[in-house]
């Protein structure tokens, strides 16, 4: 599965885990094969929202194999193999690459940050040691720290690296980078609420936590968009903006999580340190997810 001039909605997937703790595979597959025949375009596996932080790297690399052998090649799969470790995330990247990921996502580098050069040079040693397209992972609100534009300028040259998803939600930042944006490098929205604002400044999708609660309506909002249905596009951001928004009414994974074991969708428990949401936020997004019938 190639992923060159990629445009669509990507679900960052959550991962279930059963009561023990342990993965639930078999959930994983079934959430897989409905994001696929609900269309979506594409999956990250090993993202924020996919609780990575709280797994091991066996619990990684089983995660990834179970996912490239539930696609098998339907749609592209995306793993997340950054690390705040420039040696380790070289690793993974390697790893993953050979496990048949068709391309791998890399998050700034968390805690430990670094000045410019630096973090250039973090993200060059994976794409030089690669063959498969990176996509940088602009998030400072989980990373405490933001790529900075003249890196994200240098970096877009690169062969190996076709593009950002940017999840800062500043609208100012997504623009100081948009002339960067080409046949060799994309702009992902990283936030489902300003999806339609990253579209239309060259954008070609967006990486979604909502698209595990509503795959068919994600795609179908990049869809109308390329196809020149800009109203129909906005229409229907807005008529699920609510629901994007609460999504994140606590620190992601734990709304989405709920919201779709409230749906049946069986994504099982948190992690710790995630834990249940309180039940005022409960009450919040079940009464918008009523309020859409998802429930």
């Amino acid at each position: 599965m190639k992923f060159q001039n990629f445009h669509g909605a990507i679900t960052a997937m959550v991962t279930p885990f059963h009561e023990d703790g342990s993965v639930n595979f078999d959930a994983l597959e079934r959430l897989l094969e409905r994001q696929i025949q609900e269309g979506i375009d594409g999956v990250l596996i090993l993202g924020t929202t996919g609780e990575s932080a709280t797994m091991t790297h066996e619990e990684d690399a089983a995660v990834v194999k179970r996912a490239i052998e539930t696609v098998k090649g339907r749609i592209p799969v995306i793993v997340g193999s950054g690390s705040n470790s420039t040696a380790t995330q070289k690793e993974m990247s390697l790893r993953y690459q050979d496990m048949g990921a068709d391309a791998l996502l890399l998050i700034a580098p968390y805690y430990n940050k670094a000045n410019p050069e630096g973090m250039y040079r973090h993200f060059l040693a994976s794409a030089d040691a690669v063959n498969i397209p990176c996509i940088l992972y602009n998030v400072p609100g989980r990373t405490g720290c933001s790529i900075p534009v003249s890196v994200v300028e240098q970096l877009s040259e690169h062969p190996n690296i076709t593009g950002i998803k940017e999840a800062s939600g500043d609208m100012g930042y997504a623009m100081k980078i948009a002339h960067c944006i080409g046949p060799d490098f994309a702009l992902f929205s990283g936030n489902d609420d300003i999806t339609i604002p990253i579209l239309s400044i060259g954008g070609s999708g967006v990486i979604s936590v909502f698209s595990n609660i509503c795959p068919r309506i994600s795609h179908e909002i990049i869809a109308d968009w390329f196809a020149g249905n800009y109203q129909k596009s906005l229409d229907k951001h807005l008529k699920y903006l609510n629901l994007m928004n609460d999504l994140f009414i606590e620190v992601n994974p734990i709304p989405v999580k709920s919201a779709m074991n409230m749906m049946g969708l069986d994504a099982g428990p948190l992690r710790l340190p995630l834990y249940e949401m309180s039940e005022a936020h409960r009450i919040d997004l079940w009464t918008t997810l009523k309020d859409l019938r998802l429930v």
